[in-house]
């Protein structure tokens, strides 16, 4: 069974986020890029599922920046057999990147797609399941446990209030929680080896796809800044203050 997994580049989570002096985007100038977390968790349970036996092919694509190619090195690194690069300077939303995705499937034909269930940097959380609309393919989000058998993918999901399980027939979309797996880190040698495997380009407008995106990034702006904790002498004090400053009481 061939697997494709979908990796984005995100800013590294360790990075505090700078935003433009006019507000008008994230700065990402000599800024940290790295493969996204929930991606990362995705190429995990792509290699183990290899390792087991159910998986002969792993194939990790992406769509950015040239700079993306990195990302992808990386998932080779880890595990991956070969890579697609979707290069475009462009931003592009959700609803294109699963055009692109669908696109992809439809030329691979794998036997199971693993995404991130969402990005750190738009947290949109919207392109598994966009894909899966768009592929006609059935779908299993937000997972924490997948297991293969008889050409069928049951899945463990986190719901509100507990957990669910569902049986996919396959092939079928999954996108990644972080419960699912403990990633791995990538070894010098298999970080050598990677710089060998193939890795394919090519661009939107070679797949006929519209990136042209349909949303407007109106302004960014940091979180507000907290106000320091203080410190109370007495029960009655605290009431006191939550009574007629907090006014939550």
């Amino acid at each position: 069974m061939k697997i494709l997994v979908a990796v984005k580049r995100v800013i590294d989570y360790n990075v505090k986020i700078r935003v433009q002096p006019d507000h008008s985007d994230v700065d990402l100038t000599n800024v940290k890029m790295a493969m996204n977390p929930f991606c990362e968790i995705a190429v995990e349970e792509a290699v183990r599922l290899k390792e087991r036996g159910v998986a002969t092919e792993i194939v990790a694509v992406s769509i950015g920046p040239t700079t993306a190619q990195e990302q992808l090195r990386t998932a080779l690194a880890l595990g991956a057999d070969r890579a697609i690069h979707i290069v475009s300077d462009k931003r592009i939303e959700s609803l294109a990147v699963a055009k692109l995705l669908a696109k992809v499937v439809e030329d691979e034909q794998p036997g199971l797609v693993i995404v991130g269930k969402q990005a750190i940097d738009t947290d949109n959380n919207q392109t598994g399941q966009m894909l899966a609309a768009l592929t006609g393919l059935p779908q299993g989000t937000s997972t924490s446990e997948v297991i293969i058998q008889d050409d069928k993918a049951r899945v463990t999901r986190e719901v509100d209030g507990g957990l669910q399980t569902i049986e996919l027939v396959l092939p079928a979309i999954i996108t990644t929680d972080l419960r699912l797996n403990e990633p791995r880190y990538a070894k010098l040698p298999d970080i050598m080896k990677a710089k060998k495997k193939p890795l394919d380009t090519t661009t939107p407008e070679e797949m006929g796809i519209d990136v042209t995106t349909k949303l407007k990034l109106i302004g960014v702006a940091p979180p507000a800044e907290r106000a320091g904790g203080i410190k109370v002498s007495s029960v009655d004090e605290l009431i006191d203050k939550l009574k007629n400053e907090a006014k939550v009481l």
